[in-house]
């Protein structure tokens, strides 16, 4: 255990699944949160598809927006599709704005915008997990 993790949240068996298109960003993600609760680093929605089977499946999805800019917003419903009652936070740069908001119209619960921060990626998945710690929800552009 490190210096400010909280031990009910540590033992929390929920799953959180970081895919994201830079292997950096996977890797600060993963690192930030893996002290606080089950993270795994993805490279992309397939793999997660695969890995998440059964018990396997992630409560919470830390979706780069390079997939939805690539992909489109449809990509969000289907997600939710494959991992049921899933939530979803898209991690973004402020330039990128207006694909994250397509996102949250299509489903998604929330997002994460860099600079990422230790203190701001836990609030973050603490209220959209409902735990302890929780800060409210930033709501970007005008939706």
């Amino acid at each position: 255990m490190q210096i400010g993790v909280e031990t009910s949240k540590a033992v929390d068996q929920r799953r959180v699944f970081v895919i994201d298109q830079d292997e950096i960003v996977r890797a600060a993600l993963q690192f930030m949160l893996h002290d606080e609760i089950e993270t795994h680093e993805l490279a992309s929605p397939e793999e997660a598809y695969t890995k998440g089977v059964g018990w396997l499946a992630p409560h919470l999805v830390l979706l780069g927006v390079g997939f939805v800019k690539e992909r489109g917003a449809t990509l969000i419903p289907e997600i939710a599709a494959k991992f049921p009652g899933v939530r979803i936070l898209i991690t973004c740069d402020k330039s990128q704005e207006a694909t994250a908001v397509e996102a949250l119209k299509a489903g998604a619960h929330g997002a994460v915008v860099k600079p990422l921060t230790l203190e701001a990626v836990r609030k973050k998945v603490d209220t959209v997990l409902g735990r302890g710690g929780a800060a409210p929800l930033i709501q970007l552009g005008t939706l």
